[in-house]
């Protein structure tokens, strides 16, 4: 049966390519050089447009705050642009974070106001109108170079919005690889002319897997998971040589056309593996030719933490239908064995050796233990919110020191450290969906705390003033970047250690790097709490004095009781407090 192609001619506003062909893959400018060592910086992770609108609003205060938020706004636009994102480069700057990973910029379907969070691209080629201009994206890129940041755009490769139906567009469900007839492309219902997909290459219904739609995402496993398309968001067919081709290419020029620095890929445990590696290597490789020679690429591997190595580190071939099967080699992934475990760690409901097994199990696939940090991103917060059930980790609480112990874990353990915007606000939203999570920054009619039109930019918060320190000390620090981490055993008399067996402890682990080790206590109680926290004595001897980096504690001395020349540290700490402890270089021990 033949098909028409959906109407392929650009609107005549858009001076955006249709096609690959001819694509103009040349810098637009010299490029802006790699970091050097991802662990350096420090990711704030915003959606597009629920950052800032780029117009003016009234501080959030709570006495004059009306509550008056409605639930049919949670999942509709609210207005945020890339130029209001320029705009707040200080406010994201003054808190500490060096790089920006933004939500998709591309193109969605203009009809549909739940694209709002750019996740279903119908024009790859495009910026999307409503969130601004392909000046207006170089214009943040060049503005973040200026200052030393960098910009990851969020990414998707194996799918595309609802932009056709099935035949007589009935709901299809995955059927155990059954592959169903298309049906037809789907009209647009607004002025926009624009084709149902582009570029051009992918105008095809073989471009496509049609397989219907997963039973649950989240559980997909095998053919189902890598097969079926993603509720209404309809699989590309990456294993069809000329749509990775045209991907590939995609991406080459987004590369080339902003100078971005690195791209988050969505979904990425979806991707099959053989697809994964060739856009993986193609990618990295393009990026490495023009100059960018440490570009990351962070995939979202929502998986345990055995499928996580599969992806980074020693990326070891496996066995798979009688072959051999490359999985990608990303830079990093999304940490989110820690991510699953932290929150609770935090509120007292998980023992912290359960925490530090992670920490523990990835000694076995790195011969130095500290270097895997490189290979992954921590966070507490995102904007899918999963291991919190759609929650902030301030819900149903009122003390904001919390949100500062999570941030602090995510700067001073191992690995690249990622914020969620509003994090530094002391949100505290929680709900059925992901939109919960999802506040308006500039307040729109989504704000947080259930109010509208009031923004929340305040470098004056106490979260954000916490961060901002933490932030300033990990720079200042290099253990707390590159060194090996330890969970350290505690106790409340100096005689008797061992790791915390329940939640309302004393959460003590260090970073060592050479003959520096920093020594990091957390307080999860909310009742202040007096410990003693094992050291190393070979790096801090009896009698070295260390210093709260932080500024909340007094100096301690390195004790060392007999018989057994165990030596501690003795902290006091407020409730929910935190000590960041490290000798002074000019400090000798006393014997």
């Amino acid at each position: 049966m033949e098909l028409a192609l959906p109407n392929s001619q650009s609107s005549p506003s858009s001076a955006a390519p249709h096609s690959i062909k001819g694509l103009d893959l040349s810098p637009v400018a010299p490029v802006f050089p790699s970091p050097a060592d991802w662990r350096d910086e420090v990711i704030y992770e915003l959606m597009i447009d629920r950052f800032d609108d780029n117009q003016e609003h009234p501080p959030f205060d709570m006495r004059a705050a009306k509550k008056k938020r409605e639930a049919r706004n949670a999942a509709v636009f609210q207005g945020g642009t890339i130029k209001g994102i320029t705009r707040r480069l200080d406010y994201i700057q003054g808190l500490g974070a060096t790089t920006i990973w933004m939500t998709p910029p591309l193109k969605n379907r203009q009809d549909d106001p739940a694209s709002y969070h750019g996740y279903g691209p119908q024009d790859f080629l495009s910026i999307d109108p409503r969130f601004g201009t392909l000046a207006d994206l170089r214009d943040l890129v060049r503005e973040a170079h200026s200052r030393g940041m960098y910009v990851i755009m969020d990414i998707v490769i194996d799918h595309v919005g609802d932009v056709w139906g099935y035949e007589n567009d009935p709901d299809r469900a995955y059927d155990n690889g059954r592959k169903y007839e298309f049906g037809h492309w789907r009209e647009s219902r607004t002025e926009d002319s624009s084709p149902s997909v582009s570029p051009i290459q992918l105008q095809y219904p073989d471009a496509f897997k049609r397989m219907g739609r997963m039973h649950d995402v989240g559980a997909a496993r095998g053919d189902e998971a890598t097969d079926g398309d993603f509720m209404s968001l309809k699989v590309l067919d990456l294993e069809n040589p000329d749509v990775l081709k045209t991907i590939i290419a995609i991406y080459k020029y987004w590369i080339a056309a902003t100078d971005i620095d690195g791209y988050r890929i969505d979904a990425f445990r979806h991707v099959r593996p053989d697809a994964g590696r060739a856009f993986c290597q193609a990618v990295r490789e393009f990026a490495t030719g023009i100059g960018k020679k440490n570009f990351i690429l962070i995939g979202e591997v929502a998986s345990r933490r055995g499928q996580l190595v599969k992806y980074v580190g020693s990326n070891t071939p496996l066995p798979r239908e009688g072959r051999r099967a490359h999985y990608p080699l990303l830079d990093a992934a999304l940490d989110f064995p820690v991510y699953h475990k932290l929150a609770r760690t935090l509120k007292g409901k998980l023992p912290v050796t359960r925490l530090f097994e992670h920490y523990q199990w990835l000694a076995r696939y790195y011969r130095d233990p500290a270097t895997a940090g490189k290979n992954y991103v921590t966070f507490f917060e995102n904007h899918d919110g999963g291991a919190l059930n759609h929650a902030r980790i301030l819900a149903g609480e009122k003390d904001v020191k919390l949100a500062i112990l999570a941030s602090a874990y995510v700067l001073l353990s191992m690995g690249i450290p990622c914020l969620y915007y509003g994090s530094e606000q002391g949100f505290d939203s929680a709900g059925k969906g992901d939109t919960a999570i999802r506040e308006a920054m500039f307040g729109g009619t989504w704000g947080a705390f259930g109010t509208t039109g009031m923004h929340f930019f305040n470098p004056r918060h106490p979260v954000y003033q916490a961060i901002s320190k933490l932030a300033q000390i990990r720079r200042a620090v290099p253990a707390l970047r590159y060194g090996r981490q330890f969970i350290r055993e505690t106790s409340s008399d100096g005689i008797h250690f061992a790791c915390p067996t329940t939640g309302q402890c004393t959460l003590a682990f260090c970073r060592i790097l050479d003959a520096d080790e920093v020594v990091i206590a957390m307080n999860l109680e909310r009742e202040a709490r007096n410990d003693c926290i094992l050291v190393d004595p070979t790096q801090l001897p009896l009698g070295t004095v260390m210093h709260d980096l932080l500024g909340n504690s007094d100096p301690v001395r390195v004790e060392q009781p007999a018989p057994d020349r165990t030596a501690f540290v003795r902290v006091a700490l407020e409730g929910r407090g935190i000590v960041v402890l490290r000798k002074h270089s000019g400090d000798a021990p006393r014997a």
